[in-house]
């Protein structure tokens, strides 16, 4: 027996427990008959076990975790309806290539019961894998689950029949196989006729992704477009990545207009570890005046405007990208850089909203006003958790990013809605030290009350922004304008400060800007515990991402 090789006889339940605890960087769980021994031992042993109120809010947090900077975080439910419920946030990290493990509850292998379902169909149909414990190979099967999610990025669900949880295995508890994705080093020709293309080019820009983040390539990249004299732009969970005056912010839906100008004057597009999704490209757009468009990434992704696709690891063909163009022969442009002849973008490019009455016709704040004394009020180095619905458009566009990990979107993979608290409280839990900042709508907020509990209990700081115009307000500005009777869009006004009291937060309703002096206040205070704002705003001012 080997130093790092430990036998012992251990029940099932119990090998998983310590797998996941050794494997996690925090367990997002809600506690059922299915799981029910393996959440046992996690709280007997001091795991790091976070106790949510509502199965869909276990995936949603793991997810947040690991957008937030923490490890691969893991999520449990029991069997059943346990399992089903957290369908919406496992499909929203399966679009989104989140690595995280749910491990849950699952019908006996002696054979279905009544109310069991297929649960491994389930998560087929899904695109999510599947891996099933047995009693023989419990820690090994749990490790294969985490290699999975680490090498694939992708959740993986990792099911406990019930009828073997508290059997005895023989488990080894062991190191990680390290099953990491191969790094994709990229073709010489491919570097070689990438540098010709961009030193070619008049109007170059980089396009980068969450991909280039992961690979920690960001420096590298942006020494390639200092050597250019090129711009970037950057994919929502790349957000200001690299940190240059020349980056123009969030391309696609939260462009501000004058950062869009720029991004669709670009003649030659490097696009890196980014998926160019509709929204990113608005439906055709963004890319639609490049005469070449580069696309690098481990897996191809076909986009009609590409030109020419390098398959490679972003860090890999961005350090070979660097090489070939220090090699000596390119001379400066004659006539400058894209830089050169225009300085302005390395200004503030957001929306300029002089002129903008504070108060809508209706009475109600204009959020575009909101999210800007927002932006100034709340502490450097906050993270910005959304839920999904067309608040969505109003912080990333008008508030300043610091980092990719303080920009936190869970739903929009799959267009959902309510995911917000739940993931608010992984985002804290990987980095308590700083706010978390919760930003949701009245629809999506009311749905995921559960967990707002939660947060309200687990943030160490945190605040609760909530774009109240009581309504739906995407389908109003999708739907109701197109003529769609709007009855099934407007809510019944909720009271989202005096929910935010009741749960043990303090909460203020604000309908004018001066109202948010609370916040500073709070954070002068030290900005501890959690503060909801119920911020009364218009339905007749759509974000910029919709009105398009």
């Amino acid at each position: 027996m080997t130093r790092d090789t430990l036998t012992r006889t251990v029940t099932v339940s119990t090998a998983v427990a310590e797998v996941a605890a050794a494997r996690s960087g925090a367990i997002f769980g809600v506690m059922g008959s299915g799981n029910a021994w393996m959440v046992g031992h996690l709280t007997a042993t001091g795991a790091p076990y976070v106790r949510m109120r509502h199965e869909a809010g276990t995936v949603a947090a793991a997810h947040a975790h690991v957008l937030a900077g923490g490890a691969v975080a893991t999520a449990t439910t029991t069997y059943g309806a346990g399992f089903t419920n957290s369908l919406t946030s496992l499909a929203e990290a399966r679009l989104a290539r989140v690595p995280l493990v749910l491990i849950a509850g699952a019908g006996p292998d002696a054979g279905p019961r009544w109310w069991d379902v297929d649960q491994q169909a389930i998560a087929t149909t899904l695109g999510v894998p599947v891996v099933r414990v047995t009693g023989s190979d419990a820690a090994a099967s749990a490790h294969h689950a985490y290699d999975l999610a680490e090498r694939d990025r992708t959740p993986v669900a990792l099911l406990l029949p019930v009828d073997v949880a508290t059997q005895p295995a023989v488990t080894q508890i062991h190191a990680p196989s390290g099953a990491a994705a191969t790094v994709s080093s990229p073709d010489h020709d491919d570097v070689a006729s990438t540098a010709v293309a961009l030193r070619g080019a008049a109007r170059p820009l980089l396009l980068l992704g969450r991909g280039v983040h992961l690979a920690g390539a960001g420096d590298a990249l942006r020494r390639v477009g200092d050597r250019l004299g090129a711009l970037f732009a950057t994919s929502v969970m790349a957000a200001d990545l690299p940190d240059s005056p020349w980056n123009l912010g969030i391309a696609g839906g939260f462009s501000s207009p004058r950062a869009w100008e720029l991004i669709t004057a670009a003649d030659v597009v490097l696009a890196v570890g980014i998926g160019l999704n509709d929204f990113q490209d608005r439906k055709g757009r963004l890319l639609a005046n490049a005469r070449e468009v580069i696309r690098v990434d481990t897996e191809p992704v076909t986009h009609p405007r590409v030109t020419r696709f390098v398959r490679a690891d972003a860090g890999a063909f961005a350090d070979a990208l660097l090489r070939a163009l220090d090699d000596g022969t390119a001379s400066p442009p004659a006539g400058g850089t894209w830089r050169d002849r225009a300085p302005h973008a390395a200004e503030d490019l957001r929306p300029d909203l002089t002129g903008i009455p504070e108060h809508a016709p209706d009475g109600r704040l204009d959020p575009r006003l909101v999210a800007r004394r927002l932006d100034d009020l709340l502490p450097p180095g906050r993270a910005l958790v959304h839920d999904g619905g067309q608040f969505v458009g109003w912080m990333p566009q008008h508030a300043r990013i610091g980092h990719p990990s303080e920009l936190i979107l869970v739903g929009t993979a799959f267009q959902s809605i309510g995911l917000g608290s739940s993931s608010a409280v992984g985002a804290a839990t990987a980095r308590p030290h700083r706010t978390t900042v919760l930003v949701t709508g009245d629809g999506g907020g009311l749905m995921a009350l559960p967990d707002l509990v939660t947060f309200v209990t687990e943030a160490p700081s945190g605040v609760v922004v909530v774009f109240n115009d009581a309504a739906y307000g995407a389908e109003l500005h999708q739907y109701a304008v197109q003529g769609v009777d709007d009855a099934g869009m407007l809510l019944e006004e909720a009271d989202f400060a005096a929910l935010g009291r009741a749960m043990g937060a303090a909460g203020h309703r604000i309908s004018r800007l001066a109202d948010l002096d609370v916040l500073e206040d709070w954070v002068q205070r030290g900005a501890r515990g959690v503060l909801v704002l119920d911020i009364a705003v218009t339905r007749t001012v759509a974000a910029d991402f919709l009105a398009r």
